[in-house]
């Protein structure tokens, strides 16, 4: 009888694990802001003892963003992402600790996994503004990007002429970028002073704001915020448009720290006592107008610019501060 309980005692014995343990499932990158984190263990585990498992901010051990954890079956913990999920483009760590099995075994080391959420947003092209600023449809919302890192010549400035190469700039971005599903990749400040997004846009797996200085149709500038991500890349590849003379680059001296250097021939700009040369159907100075009054962008900036703006904006044209009026309009 004693032979027969020792017997049984060594083989409850060997079933209960000399240790627990977390399953590896490595580090990763590009996740989802609403990641939940699903931790097997090699054992059935006690459900009052999670206090040690969270996330936080990677190196910021006190900066701990946990929503919830609980106990999804016997072996498995489901870790919870934030209410407002994660931040974007953050890295973070998964820390395990002090999990106890059923039998009363304890972890005797904590276990981490390092994580990087996903960098970009999804959206769609929507409209062309010029060659480096767009329209986008993001979560039924329309919003403006001004690309990041790069300056393409004008074509709707309020105050200067169409530059060389400022349409074929739109026009390339148009064919690229027109009706597609874009990924926008922050770096730095989110908006700018005017509300726009700012950001890199990746097409078909190619970063846009290289291909525009690669083809030379813009130049590297707005240097605001370094370091960015992508300047190598970016600058390399306006070495290499510099190089061929393409398209900007073709002009010599057109390209500066400061702009495109490109004057106008002199025009007749009329006689007018004020110099202003408007001759639509609405003053200026009468009744409140709105963009739906004008059937193109060329109508609604001349009517902003012969009252006033932009300086003065009396009938609130230019809704971004811009200088530019109506820019929902073809």
């Amino acid at each position: 009888m004693k032979t027969k309980v020792l017997s049984t005692f060594f083989i409850l014995l060997m079933l209960i694990p000399a240790t627990i343990f977390a399953e590896t499932f490595g580090s990763e990158e590009g996740v989802q802001l609403d990641k939940e984190w699903t931790i097997t263990f090699n054992t059935p585990i006690n459900d009052q003892s999670f206090d040690e498992v969270y996330v936080h901010k990677q190196g910021q051990p006190d900066q701990i963003v946990t929503e919830a954890v609980t106990l999804y079956d016997d072996h498995q913990l489901k870790v919870a992402a934030p209410v407002n999920g994660y931040e974007r483009g953050e890295s973070y760590t998964l820390h395990i600790g002090n999990v106890t099995s059923v039998q009363g075994v304890t972890m005797e080391e904590d276990t981490t996994y390092d994580f990087t959420t996903k960098a970009t947003e999804t959206a769609t092209v929507s409209r062309i503004v010029d060659g480096d600023t767009i329209e986008i449809e993001k979560d039924g919302v329309t919003e403006t990007v001004r690309l990041l890192l790069v300056d393409t010549p004008e074509t709707k400035h309020p105050t200067e002429p169409v530059q060389p190469f400022g349409p074929e700039a739109s026009a390339f971005a148009e064919s690229e970028l027109l009706g597609k599903t874009v990924e926008l990749e922050y770096d730095g400040p989110k908006r700018d002073k005017y509300d726009r997004l700012l950001a890199y846009l990746w097409v078909d797996g190619n970063n846009f704001n290289e291909q525009l200085l690669e083809e030379g149709f813009a130049r590297y500038a707005y240097v605001y915020d370094p370091p960015y991500t992508h300047a190598n890349s970016m600058m390399k590849a306006q070495n290499r448009a510099k190089e061929a003379e393409r398209n900007i680059w073709s002009l010599p001296g057109y390209v500066t720290e400061d702009g495109f250097q490109y004057e106008e021939d002199p025009v007749d700009e009329g006689s007018g006592d004020d110099g202003s040369t408007y001759d639509g159907p609405f003053d200026p100075y009468g009744d409140d107008r709105d963009c739906g009054d004008f059937d193109t962008h060329e109508e609604a900036q001349a009517f902003f610019e012969a009252a006033g703006g932009p300086e003065e904006d009396p009938h609130r044209l230019d809704r971004d501060g811009n200088g530019v009026a109506c820019e929902s309009l073809p």
